[in-house]
């Protein structure tokens, strides 16, 4: 439930495709809703339906990143003639019910040692596993989504605060937003090609959660790039852009 400004133009993307960008209920340019309770993921799902005719498209090509990656799937489950491709960025494991043990979280981490920051990301993530976790805490661990923690890094995670809506993110992942037994089966009759892109160092959607994701469709396939995180398109933009930009033609 972040505005989609933090997207920016997924790495150059924009200048191979023509990007709609949506931002998600009460987030950038949209609307809070009357009734909170619709921030819930699958409460959205209506939304992405209403863009699809809006621009006049029988079919599209839908890109979902991280959590938003969650209405992509709960989208290609109920709409799935809507679908031309389906890419998928560092996506969530909610919606499938995917776990991602400490221990291999852990292992991605470690691959980070001798950072400077890397012995505070780390005491910080204890706290996080321990649901102990401070603000500072997660401010600790914002280096690990990022493949460098650089000035564009740095800035980017800085835009992140003005642009979330953490009311509406308490509610998007709620009760009831996921029924991963009846996603699986939907999921299964998903013909499309469908894209899972991840990078070696994210420790949310780990190369082992994108290969199982991407095997859950019928043409599924998984892209990991090297030396990126949670935001691949920041990491390596000509890599990302290829891949996507290549898959989508």
């Amino acid at each position: 439930m972040r505005a989609s400004a933090y997207l920016g133009d997924l790495g150059g993307l924009a200048a191979r495709r023509r990007l709609a960008v949506l931002d998600l209920r009460g987030t950038g340019d949209s609307e809070a809703p009357g009734d909170p309770a619709t921030y819930r993921c699958d409460r959205q799902v209506e939304d992405v339906e209403a863009l699809r005719k809006h621009l006049g498209l029988e079919q599209l090509d839908l890109l979902g990143h991280s959590a938003g990656a969650s209405l992509a799937v709960l989208y290609a489950a109920r709409y799935p003639g809507r679908l031309r491709r389906l890419v998928l960025v560092t996506p969530s494991p909610r919606a499938v019910g995917f776990p991602l043990p400490v221990g291999e979280r852990r292992r991605i981490m470690a691959r980070r040692a001798g950072a400077p920051w890397f012995e505070s990301a780390a005491a910080a993530y204890d706290a996080i596993v321990a649901k102990k976790a401070t603000s500072a805490d997660w401010a600790a661990v914002a280096p690990m989504y990022y493949g460098r923690w650089d000035a564009a890094a740095r800035h980017h995670h800085a835009t992140e605060s003005a642009q979330r809506n953490g009311a509406a993110a308490r509610v998007y992942n709620s009760e009831g937003a996921f029924e991963p037994e009846a996603s699986l089966a939907a999921l299964a009759e998903v013909t499309v090609p469908v894209l899972v892109l991840t990078g070696e160092l994210d420790w949310i959607a780990s190369p082992v959660v994108a290969t199982e994701f991407a095997a859950l469709f019928p043409d599924g396939r998984a892209v990991v790039l090297p030396e990126a995180a949670h935001y691949p398109w920041l990491d390596d933009a000509p890599a990302f852009v290829s891949a996507v930009a290549g898959f989508l033609a």
